[in-house]
Order: C-alpha cells, then sequence, then structure tokens
C-alpha cells in the first residue's frame, strides 16, 4: 500500500488578528503571546502565557495546503488537516497534586488522544510552566516535571522522543500548558554531535534524564528544532554572560543544521527566542543581527530557560526553501 502524504505545513509570523486569521482555509492553528490576548473559543487559537520583548508581538500562524477540521475531547483541544494534528491541553497544577502529578497526567491525556488518532507520530511539543527553576537539587519544579513526564512516555510506550522545548513562564500560577504537533507519518530524530543526548544526561541533572530529541526530520523534509541553548557536552557555558551564551547557541544550531544537511536560516526559518531577564533584549537582538540574514523572522519571549544559569533559548523550524 502506498504511504500517504501529508500537505505542505507552513508557520509564519503575521499581524493580522486572530479572529482573521481563522477565518483563512487551512489554518491549523493561531498563537497569541502575554496575557492580554483574548480568550480562546476556537480550538484552533491557543494563548501563550509568554509576554513579548518588543514593541509588538505578531501572531504565530500554522497552515497547511487542505481543509482543517477541529474540536474538543474532554478538556483537551485538537486541529487536524492534511495528515497533520495539534492537540493542545491545560491543567491547574493544584488540581493534580503539584507539578510532577500534573506532568504525567497532562501527558497521559496528550499521548492517548494522540494514540488513538490517524496522526499518531508525536514530532515536536512545547510544555510551558510557571516557576520553572523553584526548589532545590531534586525538587526543582522542572527536575518533577521531568519525573511525571517519563512515567507517562514509559506508559505509553513511547521510546523514540520527540523533539521539544520547555520553558518557565510569568503567567497564571500553576498553569502547565503543553501542546503538540503529530502527523501520519513518522519523522526522524536527530541529535546533535556538539551536545550529549538530553535522555542520556547524568544523574547530577535530576533523577529522570529529560525525554526529548535535540530536532525532528519532519515526514515533509522540515525540520523542527528543539530549544537550544549554551550548552555543550551536558554542561552549561558562559555563566552569567548572555552575548557569549548567544553565540553558543547559534554554534549548536549550526550544528544541528550542518548534520541536518540544511543551508542556514532564511525567511522560511521561523525561530523563538525566550530570555530570561527582559533588560537583555538588546544583547540578544544584537547577537541575533550578528548570525541571521534579516530576512529570518523571529520573535522575543520573556520566559525561563531550564536550567537557572542559561539566559537565553532558541527553537524553530526550517522549512524547505
Amino acid at each position: 500500500m502506498m504511504a500517504r502524504k501529508v500537505a505542505a505545513l507552513d508557520v509564519a509570523y503575521v499581524a493580522s488578528g486572530p479572529a482573521e486569521l481563522l477565518e483563512r482555509v487551512g489554518v491549523l492553528a493561531v498563537f497569541d503571546f502575554g496575557g492580554d490576548a483574548p480568550l480562546a473559543v476556537d480550538p484552533r487559537h491557543v494563548r501563550i502565557p509568554l509576554a513579548g520583548l518588543g514593541a509588538t508581538v505578531p501572531h504565530e500562524c500554522w497552515s497547511v495546503a487542505a481543509a482543517v477540521d477541529s474540536g474538543h475531547d474532554g478538556a483537551l483541544r485538537w486541529s487536524a488537516g492534511g495528515g497533520w494534528r495539534l492537540t493542545v491541553v491545560e491543567v491547574a497544577e493544584p488540581a493534580q497534586g503539584g507539578i510532577e502529578a500534573a506532568s504525567e497526567a497532562i501527558y497521559r491525556s496528550l499521548l492517548a488522544h494522540i494514540g488513538s488518532a490517524p496522526e499518531h507520530h508525536l514530532h515536536r511539543i512545547w510544555n510551558y510552566l510557571d516557576a520553572i527553576n523553584e526548589g532545590a537539587a531534586d525538587q526543582e519544579r522542572y527536575r518533577l516535571f521531568c519525573n511525571g513526564r517519563a512515567r507517562a512516555l514509559l506508559a505509553h510506550g513511547v521510546n523514540d522522543y520527540p523533539a521539544a522545548t520547555a520553558i518557565g513562564h510569568r503567567g497564571p500560577h500553576g498553569l502547565l500548558q503543553v501542546y503538540a504537533l503529530s502527523a501520519i507519518r513518522p519523522g526522524h530524530a536527530l541529535e546533535n554531535p556538539r551536545q550529549v543526548s538530553a535522555w542520556q544526561y547524568p544523574r547530577r541533572y535530576g533523577p529522570t534524564a529529560p525525554s526529548f530529541a535535540r530536532a525532528m526530520r519532519l515526514p515533509d523534509g522540515s525540520l523542527a528544532i528543539s530549544g537550544t541553548a549554551a550548552v555543550v557536552g551536558h554542561a552549561s557555558h558562559h555563566h552569567d554572560d548572555v552575548a557569549a551564551q548567544a553565540d553558543e547557541v547559534f554554534a549548536n544550531l549550526r550544528s544541528l543544521l550542518d548534520g541536518a544537511r540544511l543551508p542556514p536560516f532564511d525567511a522560511r526559518s521561523p525561530l523563538k527566542v525566550y530570555v530570561r531577564h527582559a533588560e537583555d533584549a538588546g544583547v540578544v537582538h544584537a547577537a541575533l543581527a550578528r548570525h541571521l540574514d534579516p530576512a529570518v523572522p523571529r520573535i522575543l519571549l520573556h520566559g525561563d530557560i531550564c536550567r537557572s544559569e542559561l539566559l537565553v533559548e532558541i527553537d524553530g523550524w526550517r522549512f524547505a526553501s
């Protein structure tokens, strides 16, 4: 039997409002940033609890060259079309008994939904939680989140990890938001030769190593890039120097592109840049100008990185030109 094809997936940063975008044919998702966006009614409209660093922050729009359907599955929201599926789950940690239990619950719900859908190949996940670095040693909230996530992945038999991002937000206390991209066809996980695979980190980083791949080659040939920081081997580099950290991030990104045999970022490479301290935005802007063609779309967001010493992280896409 011939393998089913996926439609072309596009991710763009646009100034048009959500209502206008959601009227367009083929829109899989529209993301707003910050706490001032209107509450979502359409399942495809997702409010991200990260404030933008800049005068105006565009919307992120996912679209496919196909018709799109959408709906709810309990508290979960989804949209699907062209062989792709967006799945969004949000939970209040206190109702689940804390971040570790909430992480396990949200992933069990997410994986059960995706596993029963035609688009059951998991490619990319974003995780946003508040106070990500709060707590000492193994009681740090990010480490507890990793514990819960790993148990859910194991329970669902997930051995091939997707690309992922985990960022701390400054939004509603106790809000854990997870959304995922899956497809009817598998992708191919990629690692970075400059870095130890996250799932092989030594015990010093917590009882459960983070469960994600550095990037995912999507079935349409595009690359979905995980959150990438100034980590070489498994160690953080350039403590307290955001400019040097940004340079190291780009060394890691270039290594990923080289490994995937892809050219440098261009206008088809939207990037999200997470900055821990708002006052560092100018330094980060300067680093982006050094390393990127001006045509590369980018959004700067105020968010905390999963290690307290890390000051900047970048994720994004490399679509075919």
